[in-house]
């Protein structure tokens, strides 16, 4: 019998993996509008509970317009200064191409959309979070179940539709695009959705953290420790800003960072598939997006088991619903390892490195910011003997906790490296095997982030459910059950930025894998051929130089923001205690709209500097150096530059963000702790030396 023309049995075998492709990237996208419905259905659950009373409803209002009067302004700036740099990415494309205008328009349109997406991802968890904190705090006066079960559902608003429309956009686009019929070609046009994701996630996580962390500051130096009354009291004129500030900074800003993290996992992935196509064909493009929408139906299940007993830790409730979220996620991993990558169990195997990793980032985030354990401890010893031991324990603590998750991440990328290399894709080379199996390790690692967002949303939900618990002068029984529910969302807040950070690691080594395959093919270099990286290279390790210092400086711009707003919150809250002493006798109201006004106009023209920095300096970066010399026969210098900036600058952004949230949680924890022991602001009311420790 005569074999069949090889042209012929080509184009049948794409004929069936396009079809194979169209089935499931439909499944794809009806999973995520399903999600979308299902956050629907949750946000209406939640707005259908009892309001409380109209002394509670008056403070929630309050919260609920500064947040939303804050998103309005900052969405503004932020979509204003998003038309700008995509008019530039337009032309840019238009003048660098000007034989294809149609990738122009595709870049353009993916940035515009991944912006519009993540905007939309903040925005809708933080309207369902301000209204489930009056609701939660309703629920907590008759159980503590309820007010579990609705702050949690409120969370998972945020984090199914952060991950829903992450997958929406990337697979819409890929379709729009073509994806279907030239599944090679289409992934590096849809990256700039991944970079307006980034965009976005930069100046909202500005913004909203300027903002909190202004507040925060102002309402607790004059109220708690000025005028010595507790937190969250309604006398404070900051108040209501402090309690505004957890939604800006936790809900939408979180938000947007971990849609960032699931859209560059999900383009990067699919860029790396796209160099396997012989191995996998379309399944290896797809995968992402097919194990993304395994996780949100994991993450869905996981949040309806959630339920806890009046004298339960609610923390175990949370924990039992990860493990639940955990297993069917690993379960869906490995079905979607036999669907589209031959059942190929060292891939599968690299795909568990990533769960594990979660799993062990959130116990380190856990075992060094909560009190029962030897960091914490340590800290709490320091302060038995003054502030200045207790600094020393606690930036020790914050130093010492950068070699654990360190650990972690080298060990994760090593292992699901070596994984890959030995996975037996025939045909390709070992590098692009290796950094697929890397690629596989961040799709796990991420395959619980929207359980994982509903976590962090939970925290400010039950943070603000407290404080209106407090302000409306309820029985201190049910502060009590609100306090319980406070101590754990502060917990689940600094865990799941300990997860932020681990999985905005390995998700920023995969775009710099992508960053390297552009290079190459703009430069028409082999796929397969080495990039290097010659550190010591002078103009190299100057450009690392430059990364290493742009975190330190954006840092520096962002703390003096928070304290330029700071003080100018403590002056107006001084000036209203001074101006209108019946406020102190509880006589007269504050204004707490000021306040609000005040550190919302001051973290807007704030966040602008150092958002722009860190946009334009890569670009500044390889401008300046394409004019040195390159090394022979190697790549342009400009690129090399780049290239060591962005490692550099991640790594040292990685250790530094490690350092002030492990650190910070810890110091947290130890001021919570007394506060709740002493029910009063330790500074003003006992000495230091007779407080417990642990």
């Amino acid at each position: 019998m005569q074999s069949p023309n090889p042209a012929i049995a080509l184009l049948l075998q794409t004929g069936v993996a396009s079809v194979d492709g169209q089935m499931y990237l439909l499944a794809v996208l009806g999973i995520s509008i399903l999600s979308l419905v299902v956050a629907a259905g949750l946000a209406r659950y939640v707005i259908a509970q009892d309001a409380g009373t109209s002394e509670m409803q008056k403070i929630s209002n309050a919260i609920k317009q500064g947040a939303e009067a804050f998103m309005r302004r900052q969405n503004k700036t932020i979509l204003a200064l998003s038309v700008v740099l995509a008019v530039v990415i337009y032309i840019g494309y238009t003048v660098g191409k000007p034989d294809q205008p149609e990738l122009a328009f595709r870049m353009t349109l993916s940035f515009v959309l991944g912006a519009i997406c993540s905007t939309l991802a903040g925005v809708s968890g933080m309207w369902v979070s301000i209204r489930s904190n009056i609701r939660t705090a309703s629920a907590a006066r008759t159980s503590l179940n309820g007010a579990l079960q609705i702050a949690l559902r409120g969370g998972a608003v945020t984090g199914l539709s952060v991950v829903a429309l992450s997958l929406l956009g990337v697979g819409c686009l890929f379709w729009f695009f073509g994806g279907l019929e030239h599944p090679q070609d289409v992934p590096t046009q849809i990256v700039a959705f991944g970079f307006g994701a980034s965009f976005v996630a930069l100046f909202a996580q500005l913004g909203g953290g300027i903002y909190t962390k202004a507040a925060d500051v102002g309402a607790d130096l004059v109220g708690k420790v000025e005028a010595g009354i507790p937190e969250d009291d309604p006398r404070n004129p900051a108040v209501i800003a402090d309690l505004v500030g957890d939604n800006v900074g936790d809900c939408a800003g979180r938000g947007a960072d971990l849609f960032e993290s699931t859209a560059a996992e999900n383009v990067g992935a699919m860029i790396l598939g796209a160099g396997l196509y012989s191995v996998f064909g379309i399944g290896g493009i797809l995968f992402p997006l097919v194990a993304r929408a395994f996780g949100i139906i994991a993450s869905t299940i996981g949040i309806f088991v959630v339920k806890t007993k009046e004298d339960a830790d609610p923390m175990e409730a949370l924990n039992r619903g990860y493990y639940v979220t955990t297993v069917l996620a690993l379960i869906g991993f490995y079905v979607a390892v036999k669907l589209l990558l031959q059942g190929n169990m060292m891939l599968f195997g690299a795909g568990v490195v990533g769960i594990v990793t979660s799993f062990a980032f959130v116990y380190i985030t856990q075992y060094y910011t909560e009190y029962k354990y030897r960091p914490v401890k340590m800290i709490a010893e320091g302060c038995v003997t003054g502030p200045a031991t207790t600094i020393i324990a606690g930036f020790a603590i914050g130093l010492e906790c950068v070699a654990a998750p360190v650990l972690v991440i080298s060990a994760a990328i090593m292992t699901s490296y070596f994984l890959g290399v030995n996975a037996g894709l025939v045909g390709v080379s070992e590098q692009a095997a290796g950094l697929y199996g890397t690629a596989i390790a961040t799709m796990g690692m991420l395959s619980t982030a929207a359980y994982i967002l509903a976590m962090d949303t939970f925290g400010p939900i039950t943070d603000n459910a407290g404080g209106i618990i407090e302000m409306s002068k309820q029985p201190k029984a049910i502060r009590d059950r609100t306090d319980r529910l406070d101590s754990v969302g502060n917990t689940t807040k600094a865990l799941t930025k300990g997860y932020a950070i681990g999985s905005a690691a390995l998700a920023a080594f995969l775009l710099f894998s992508a960053y390297i395959d552009e290079v190459k093919a703009l430069l028409k270099m082999d796929h397969n051929a080495p990039f290097p990286i010659d550190i010591g290279h002078v103009p190299v390790f100057t450009g690392a130089l430059l990364g290493a210092m742009l975190v330190f400086l954006f840092s520096s711009f962002a703390i003096k923001a928070v304290g330029r707003a700071a003080q100018t919150v403590i002056q107006e809250v001084r000036r209203q205690f001074k101006e209108n002493p019946g406020i102190m006798k509880g006589t007269s109201d504050p204004d707490y709209g000021t306040c609000v006004d005040i550190v919302t106009i001051s973290a807007l023209k704030a966040m602008v500097v150092p958002g722009l920095l860190a946009v334009a300096s890569p670009v500044a970066v390889g401008l300046i150096f394409r004019n040195f010399e390159s090394a022979p026969g190697g790549p342009p210098m400009g690129a090399v530059a780049v290239a060591a900036f962005l490692m550099v600058g991640t790594i040292t952004g990685i250790l530094l963000a490690t350092l002030m949230n492990n650190g910070g949680g810890a110091w947290d924890t130890i001021l919570w702790r007394l506060y709740i022991q002493h029910n009063c602001c330790p500074s003003t009311h006992h000495d230091i030396k007779t407080r417990p420790t642990g």
